[in-house]
């Protein structure tokens, strides 16, 4: 474990990304656990895995995950405890209600029910510079070799995980935290890999049925349709 601790981390998530909240509901724990401060930034799926000749989630008038982080991006100007209301409350609602925060008039409801500024829904659709913010955030971490979400960043040190479908909450999830952070002091570990068996991906499914219950997309990992099971925060949420 380093010698002191981390007090922050910045977090990178796609909205749609079910493993990214999973991970998220972990280190949320850990945080009222330890006072963490967490620095939510973004990363787009939609845009890492585009298929060719498909449009950028940016050239699109709404697309799904990108504009809930545009939406997302202008709740954290306003204050940043408005994004991790957003992220929250978004993410509940997709990943275990099943809805569907990514249909412009249910993310209108979902800002009223956080208390978000009048207007913010137009506000960051007419402003072309949350785009900007979106693709700053989603460019570090490609500078930094990483291709998917969650991404967390220990000032120049990223690793890519813990990705969970269980997530531990507690002195477990404390436990999580030390092993995660154990990994700074070995910069050039760069992976270990449980392998899924059968049982795991029924799992995964299980835990995730609200999630592909509330989808309107395909998965697609490096221009290929894939199962879900297997997508493991690397996958395009594909919005038309």
């Amino acid at each position: 474990m380093p010698q002191t601790a981390p007090t922050e981390v910045d977090f990178h998530f796609d909205p749609m990304c079910p493993y990214a909240y999973q991970t998220a509901r972990w280190i949320r724990d850990v945080r009222e656990q330890t006072g963490l401060q967490i620095n939510w930034r973004f990363f787009s799926l939609e845009d890492v895995n585009r298929v060719e000749g498909k449009k950028h989630p940016w050239e699109r008038d709404w697309s799904f995950g990108w504009s809930l982080m545009r939406i997302g991006a202008m709740l954290r100007r306003h204050d940043p405890q408005l994004l991790d209301r957003w992220y929250e409350r978004i993410g509940r609602e997709l990943h275990e209600d099943g809805g569907r925060p990514h249909d412009p008039d249910r993310a209108r409801e979902l800002l009223d029910e956080i208390d978000a500024p009048a207007g913010t829904f137009d506000a960051a659709l007419a402003d072309t510079t949350t785009h900007d913010e979106i693709k700053a955030d989603h460019q570090r971490v490609l500078d930094a070799g990483g291709f998917g979400v969650p991404t967390l960043f220990f000032a120049d040190q990223a690793l890519f995980g813990p990705v969970l479908v269980d997530p531990p909450f507690g002195a477990d999830a404390l436990r999580l935290w030390e092993l995660t952070i154990g990994w700074l002091d070995f910069p050039h570990v760069y992976e270990i890999q449980r392998p899924k068996s059968p049982a795991d991906h029924a799992t995964i499914n299980q835990v995730f049925e609200p999630y592909l219950r509330g989808r309107d997309w395909v998965s697609i990992n490096r221009g290929k349709i894939v199962e879900f099971a297997d997508t493991a925060g690397k996958s395009k949420e594909d919005s038309p």
